[in-house]
C-alpha cells in the first residue's frame, strides 16, 4: 500500500477525486479497487486533519482575550479585521 506524501490539502483532494471517479467506473479488479481505496481512505484522513487543523486556528484568531469564542447574538462567531499598526508616516509594507 503506498503511502501518501507529504501533499498540500489541495493536491490530495484532487488525487481523492480521481481514485473515487476511477473506483465509480467499476473497470477495475478487485485487488486495484481495494490497493485505490486504502489509498483514498489515507487521503480522506489527510485531507480532514488538514481541515481541523485549519478550524482550530480560525477558532484562535476568533477568541478574546479571556479564551472566549467571540459571537454575535446568533451565536455566529464574530470576524473582525486584525488592527493595523501601521504609522501614517511609516513607509514599511507591513
Amino acid at each position: 500500500m503506498k503511502k501518501p506524501e507529504a501533499h498540500s490539502f489541495e493536491t490530495a483532494l484532487k488525487q481523492l477525486e480521481e481514485i473515487v471517479q476511477r473506483l465509480e467506473k467499476g473497470e477495475l479488479s478487485l485487488e486495484e479497487s481495494l490497493k485505490l481505496y486504502e489509498e483514498g481512505i489515507q487521503l480522506s484522513r489527510l485531507c480532514h486533519g488538514k481541515l481541523e487543523e485549519a478550524e482550530g486556528k480560525i477558532e484562535i484568531l476568533l477568541k478574546d482575550a479571556k479564551g472566549d469564542v467571540v459571537a454575535d447574538a446568533d451565536g455566529t462567531p464574530k470576524t473582525q479585521p486584525f488592527p493595523s499598526h501601521k504609522k501614517e508616516d511609516d513607509d514599511v509594507p507591513f
